[in-house]
């Protein structure tokens, strides 16, 4: 759904980013400028009243709530619409076995369109969900941090929907591998994210068998050979960093050491049995990686190098890094990154640890107020949806938002995940299609309550979309609109002004 940006309103968004584009704010830090980096930062921005209840319990204790996510109740409206998406919610291996079936039965009816459209159905119905299971929690979860870090451990341990199967992997490894540990040990994410058939299948280790070993699945009796797609990321991406110290022989000597471990669809999809390690795929001989001997022990192995990746130096710095540019800003200070270093490496890496230190560093306080990290197109139509207190039912709407803004949720095809900082996310074309999306929302005209093309969705106690309000806005998000922004506002068509509130140049920035 593309909606056109009306000419005045193109106008006076102009104005507004030609008035207060992307300055910082020299004057002295307020409690209020304080409440808003930690709910901007630690979630995606304040609902109505967030930032009173955020100064009346205080800062620290809102960061140490947020911290332990479990203690935080979900509202009951949240919990009963999530417990109602039922393709989000079944076991791997029974969404999996349906795709397979209507996949097959497509496949060998490829004239009749009946079969065709069970499966586009299908697909539409699992892609939708997923989504709305996501996007509900990041708009409504009071666990805002635990959101957060879904996005940014999803996104560090990318898989792409698009890959053949992987389209009904993703809601479980989401649910399974990324969700339960965000806040743990690393070392457990980095294992699940392992061990998950998303993964295997994405980055193709499922296929992967020693030289000599005889391929099963796609083309039985083949020999499959070996392959270093997940070893390479694993090292590059999950773990060391590109510049971890390691060798392009390191990378074919953990490609063996993880040769066997792999799932089987049709088990999979008939017993919900997904990864296992298959002995007769495994590479036995000794090999030489890190610097290390290791020796043949089958699955011992690949965990034996998990524990070594997991608290390898580099892991901790790289970790450390991509932390303090999510949460501080996109160049983060090399001292603020040391300490994260050290806390990870004496806590084990305990992610919870680490962030305490980061959210209680003077380099994180001194954030407060200027609008030093430019919103991803993700963080921009949540936060949207947030200051708005939006009601939707129908989630098509911001899944084509996430399309036409660049960052397709779960549609990054590359294993190093989107970006997060301004240079990826600021330029013209965005901006232009920013201010298209905040006009429609804040003007009612999003079907946020339609689905099924135009049938209306029945669910009672849930408003229809309308026209956001002005100064409610404003209210609701504080010292993020500066007085510059809103006397430009004020001084606008009463019809443009609550657009004009989400296209403005402040509101993308946090």
């Amino acid at each position: 759904m593309h909606i056109p940006i009306r000419q005045p309103l193109r106008s006076a968004a102009l104005l507004l980013i030609s008035v207060c584009a992307l300055q910082t704010q020299a004057a002295p830090v307020t409690q209020d400028q304080q409440a808003l980096l930690v709910l901007n930062r630690l979630g995606y921005g304040p609902k109505p009243g967030d930032l009173e209840r955020v100064k009346q319990i205080g800062i620290d204790n809102y960061i140490e709530q947020q911290l332990h996510p479990e203690s935080i109740p979900l509202p009951p409206a949240l919990s009963n619409r999530l417990a109602a998406l039922e393709t989000v919610n079944q076991p791997t291996g029974a969404v999996l076995a349906e795709f397979l079936s209507l996949r097959k039965e497509a496949q060998q009816n490829k004239d009749e369109e009946g079969a065709r459209q069970q499966q586009r159905q299908f697909v539409t119905r699992l892609t939708d969900q997923t989504a709305e299971a996501r996007l509900a929690r990041a708009i409504d979860s009071p666990r805002q941090l635990e959101e957060v870090m879904v996005d940014f451990w999803y996104n560090h341990f990318n898989v792409f929907s698009g890959k053949g199967i992987d389209k009904a992997l993703v809601a479980s490894y989401e649910r399974d591998a990324i969700r339960p540990y965000v806040l743990g040990s690393f070392r457990d994410l980095l294992g699940a994210t392992a061990r998950h058939p998303a993964m295997l299948f994405y980055l193709d280790n499922w296929l992967s068998t020693a030289d000599n070993a005889v391929a099963r699945g796609k083309n039985p009796g083949k020999p499959a050979g070996l392959n270093e797609n997940y070893a390479r990321e694993l090292m590059e991406l999950h773990t060391l960093g590109v510049d971890g110290g390691y060798s392009q022989k390191d990378v074919t000597e953990l490609a063996r050491i993880f040769t066997g471990w792999t799932f089987n669809q049709r088990e999979l999809a008939t017993r919900g049995r997904g990864f296992y390690f298959d002995p007769k795929k495994h590479d036995n001989g000794d090999k030489h990686w890190l610097g290390r001997n290791i020796t043949a022990q089958g699955q011992g192995e690949g965990e034996a190098a998990l524990d070594i990746l997991a608290m390898h130096p580099a892991t901790a710095h790289h970790l450390s890094y991509q932390l303090a540019q999510y949460f501080v800003q996109d160049q983060p200070p090399a001292a603020l990154v040391e300490r994260l270093s050290r806390r990870y490496l004496e806590t084990g890496g305990n992610i919870r640890e680490v962030l305490r230190v980061l959210f209680s560093s003077r380099e994180f306080s001194a954030q407060a107020g200027t609008g030093s990290k430019f919103k991803t197109p993700y963080q921009f139509i949540v936060s949207a949806a947030r200051a708005g207190e939006v009601q939707f039912t129908n989630v098509r709407p911001f899944i084509n938002a996430l399309n036409q803004l660049g960052m397709p949720l779960y549609g990054c095809q590359t294993p190093d995940g989107y970006k997060n900082t301004q240079s990826a996310w600021l330029n013209p074309d965005a901006l232009t299609r920013r201010i298209t999306f905040a006009n429609a929302l804040a003007s009612g005209r999003l079907p946020l309550n339609k689905v099924d093309g135009n049938t209306m969705e029945s669910t009672r106690n849930v408003a229809a979309p309308t026209v956001l309000d002005t100064n409610t806005l404003l209210y609701t998000l504080g010292p993020a609109i500066s007085a510059s922004t809103r006397n430009t506002i004020e001084s606008s068509p009463a019809g443009l002004r609550s657009a004009m509130v989400l296209g403005s140049p402040d509101f993308m920035q946090q």
